[in-house]
């Protein structure tokens, strides 16, 4: 992207920005919820883009000034200081610049939805399920520290302390776009505690992480397209833990989809919650097949690619978490485990980041 096709886009959204504020200033904007709701979630887009783009101009007015001092002034110790100032403000622009360009990649229409975590058991017996188990408190605790919510929706026990599956509902600002990379085969080398002869086992666990559709987005027909089944839900053991017949069990007849939920004791609740993921995974069918017709997202490093791939290693006797898209360790596994995981997705995002810049092209650079 040239400079100056990226200030021309700049200087678009600013303008843009501005109207939204004269919008957002008209007395008979602050009588509409609506309007003021739209508006804020705007202005607050595009802020981030306006206060660079603000800043750039600042720089370059400075730095203008700068080089002219450089270059007229006679005393050298002043033009040694003007030399400097001039090195500083270059890097500063060239810094601001390769921002905007970051800030105006197209969006992932998704980034702000709420997100389904579904975490399934793989390769290796009860020490994957006991695997799976921390996965889903590392999620559980990184909702925490970023003050999301978290929901369980499904959680089938294996009897020992680990998990067959779970599925849970996080919600906040910005979850998907934190936890979209998080995707893929998780593998773990550790030595289990049933194991007596000390022997380093691998064992796996699986992500899917979908962003939550609302209902508008995919259109069910619920007479012709769903089988709904209810019936008692049941405890570990079996045992009834309710007196009314509230698990729902969905089958979308088109596809096959089955998803089935006795969280509540309210029949309501689980066809709201079990239709809610049933939306999510269709929705990410029709993006997987857009996918695999998209060579170049297939490509991409860190990019939604095939879910069989091993994404991350979390190796217990060397303290080592290593995620293979990006190649890079980290130490403090039991830290990682208890939701640190900033210091990973921000790397994962800054890798997406620059492989969606090298991929983008202008027509006139074409």
């Amino acid at each position: 992207m040239s400079d100056a096709s990226l200030l021309a886009k700049v200087e678009a959204v600013a303008r843009q920005y501005d109207d939204l504020q004269a919008e957002a200033a008209l007395p008979e904007t602050s009588t509409d919820v609506s309007a003021i709701r739209r508006l804020g979630k705007e202005l607050s887009r595009l802020e981030p883009v306006v206060t660079a783009y603000r800043e750039l101009i600042e720089t370059t007015d400075e730095l203008a000034g700068a080089r002219e001092m450089r270059d007229s002034e006679t005393d050298e110790e002043i033009r040694a200081m003007a030399r400097d100032e001039v090195a500083k403000l270059e890097e500063r622009e060239a810094q601001l610049l390769a921002v905007l360009k970051v800030l105006l990649l197209p969006r992932d229409p998704s980034d702000e939805k709420d997100v389904i975590v579904e975490i399934r058991q793989g390769a290796g017996g009860d020490e994957a399920a006991l695997f799976a188990r921390e996965l889903l408190r590392m999620y559980l605790r990184y909702a925490e520290r970023h003050r999301f919510s978290a929901e369980m929706l499904v959680q089938n026990e294996n009897g020992i302390g680990g998990i067959k599956e779970a599925v849970v509902d996080i919600s906040g600002d910005g979850a998907y776009s934190r936890l979209k990379f998080e995707g893929g085969t998780h593998r773990v080398q550790r030595i289990p505690a049933t194991e007596s002869s000390g022997r380093i086992h691998t064992s796996t666990a699986t992500v899917v992480v979908l962003p939550k559709v609302e209902p508008t987005e995919i259109e069910i027909d619920e007479d012709r397209d769903l089988r709904i089944e209810v019936k008692r839900s049941s405890g570990p053991g079996g045992q009834s833990v309710n007196t009314t017949d509230s698990a729902v069990r969905i089958t979308h007849i088109p596809s096959g989809r089955v998803v089935e939920i006795q969280d509540e004791k309210s029949q309501h609740k689980n066809k709201a919650k079990a239709l809610a993921v049933l939306r999510a995974r269709l929705q990410d069918d029709e993006k997987q097949k857009q996918l695999a017709l998209n060579s170049t997202a297939r490509r991409s490093m860190v990019g939604a690619g095939d879910r069989s791939d091993k994404i991350r290693t979390y190796n217990y006797p060397q303290d080592r978490v290593s995620d293979h898209r990006v190649n890079q360790n980290w130490s403090n596994l039991p830290g990682i485990l208890d939701g640190d995981l900033d210091p990973l997705i921000d790397v994962l995002i800054t890798t997406d980041q620059a492989e969606r810049l090298q991929s983008v092209v202008e027509p006139d650079e074409a």
